[in-house]
C-alpha cells in the first residue's frame, strides 16, 4: 500500500496485530500477504507474557523449528540422565557406599557419580546390561527408580507425539497444492470474469475442496490510521475435484467489488485477492489449506491460461511446466461495469481484430475468446 511522503500509517488488523509502516518503506507497496501464504505481522507484547505459549505447551512445540525440537530432544534425555543420576549418587554418598566397599550398597557397582550416571542412562533407556542393579537395601532407591520408569514412559510418548505431529503437519502438504503466480482477466461466455489457476502437484490427488477469494483494501481512517476492509468474491463452482488442474472463475458482475475497475485502474488501485483452498488430505484425514495472494500487478488483462491438459491412450497428461503460462486473447481494455453498459460490442463485431505480442501480429477470432476449462469425468 502507499503512503505519503513522511506519514506514518497504522494498519488494523482487528484481531491479529498492528502493521507500522515508516519512512523506510516509502513509495512501496506492503503485500497483507505473502505469496507463500504467509502474513507479515509481528506480535508486539509485553515482556514476560509466555503464559499463552506455555498453557499450550504442545502446540507451542510442534510449531517451533526442526533444530529447536532436536535440542530439546537431546537435552530432555541428558539432563534428565543426569538428574536421576545425581539422585542415585547422593543415596550412595548418604548410605556411605562410596568410601566403605565393604557396606552393603543401595546400587551394585555404584561407587560413584560415573557409575550413578551410567545406571541412571541404562535404566531410562531400559538397556540393562546385568553389571549394576538395585539391591533391597534402601527403600528411598527403589522410589526414585519407579520415578525414574514412570518419568521415562511420560517422556518418551511427548517427544515421539510431537515428532510424529511434525512430520504429519498439514503446512508440508499445502506447499505441494499451489496457486498459479498470476490472476487474468478474460471473456467467458459474453462476460468479463478472473481467473485463476490451481493444482495439486502430487500423485495421491484432492477429490474434495472449497476455494475461496477475499478482497482486501486498506481504508484510511480520520485520525490516520489505516481499518483493512474484507469482501467476499463469489466463485463460480467452488467445490473443486483437483484430479487434473482446475480454474477458479470470478464473474465481474454487477455486486462484483471489482465490477467498475478497468485495466487501466489496476497500476493506481490499492488493494489484494486473497485466494484459498481448503481441503482434506486423503492419506492422513487431515484438514489442509492453502493459500495465497494477488496484487493488482499480478493480475493480467486480455490473457488466458494455456491448455496444459491432453488426453492420450490409457491416461490424461497433464505438462505443469504451462501451469504459470498464458496467452493474448481478445478483451474488452475497459471495466466489465462500462463493458455491460455499452452493450458487449464486442460480441456484434464481424471482423476479426488484430492482437500484438512480443512482436508479433496475430489474428483473432472473436468467438473465441473464453478459456476451455478442464473437466474430468470418472
Amino acid at each position: 500500500m502507499r503512503m505519503e511522503r513522511g506519514e506514518q500509517a497504522v494498519l488494523d488488523t482487528f484481531y491479529t496485530t498492528v502493521h507500522t509502516v515508516g519512512r523506510k518503506n516509502e513509495g512501496r507497496r506492503l503485500r497483507y500477504m505473502r505469496q507463500d501464504g504467509k502474513f507479515p505481522v509481528v506480535f508486539q507484547k509485553a515482556p514476560g507474557e509466555w503464559s499463552p505459549y506455555l498453557m499450550d505447551i504442545f502446540t507451542t512445540l510442534v510449531e517451533i523449528r526442526w533444530r529447536v525440537m532436536f535440542l530439546i530432544f537431546f537435552l530432555s534425555y541428558i539432563l534428565s540422565w543426569l538428574f536421576f543420576g545425581l539422585c542415585f549418587w547422593l543415596i550412595a554418598f548418604v548410605h556411605g557406599d562410596v568410601g566403605d566397599v565393604d557396606n552393603a550398597p543401595c546400587v551394585e557397582n555404584v561407587r560413584g557419580f560415573t557409575g550413578a550416571f551410567l545406571f541412571s542412562m541404562e535404566t531410562q533407556a531400559t538397556i540393562g546390561y546385568g553389571f549394576r542393579g538395585m539391591t533391597e537395601n534402601c527403600v528411598v532407591a527403589v522410589i526414585v527408580v519407579t520415578c525414574q520408569d514412570l518419568f521415562s514412559c511420560l517422556l518418551d510418548t511427548v517427544i515421539i507425539g510431537i515428532a510424529v505431529t511434525k512430520m504429519a503437519s498439514a503446512r508440508k502438504r499445502a506447499q505441494t497444492v499451489g496457486f498459479s503466480s498470476c490472476a487474468v482477466v478474460n471473456l467467458r461466455d459474453g462476460s468479463l470474469c478472473l481467473s485463476w489457476r490451481l493444482g495439486d502437484f502430487r500423485g495421491n490427488h484432492i477429490l474434495e475442496g472449497v476455494a475461496r477469494a477475499m478482497l482486501v483494501r486498506p481504508v484510511k481512517q480520520p485520525q490516520g490510521s489505516f481499518v483493512m476492509s474484507y469482501q467476499e468474491l463469489h466463485i463460480q463452482d467452488k467445490d473443486i475435484v483437483l484430479a487434473t488442474p482446475a480454474t477458479v472463475i470470478h464473474k465481474l458482475e454487477p455486486g462484483s467489488p471489482l465490477y467498475g475497475l478497468g485495466p487501466g485502474d489496476l497500476p493506481g488501485d490499492d488493494f489484494e485477492l486473497v485466494v484459498s483452498f481448503t481441503y482434506t488430505g486423503d492419506s492422513t484425514g487431515m484438514l489442509h489449506q492453502s493459500r495465497t495472494s494477488y496484487t493488482p500487478a499480478d493480475i493480467r488483462w486480455g490473457q488466458r491460461f494455456q491448455e496444459m491438459v491432453k488426453v492420450t491412450r490409457g491416461h490424461y497428461r497433464v505438462d505443469y511446466a504451462l501451469f504459470n503460462a498464458t496467452t493474448w486473447v481478445q478483451a474488452p481494455q475497459l471495466s466489465a461495469e462500462e463493458f455491460h453498459r455499452r452493450g458487449r460490442p464486442a460480441e456484434d463485431s464481424q471482423s476479426r481484430p488484430r492482437v500484438f505480442a512480443a512482436g508479433h501480429t496475430r489474428t483473432v477470432n472473436p468467438r473465441i475468446t473464453e478459456e476451455v476449462v478442464q473437466q474430468t469425468f470418472l
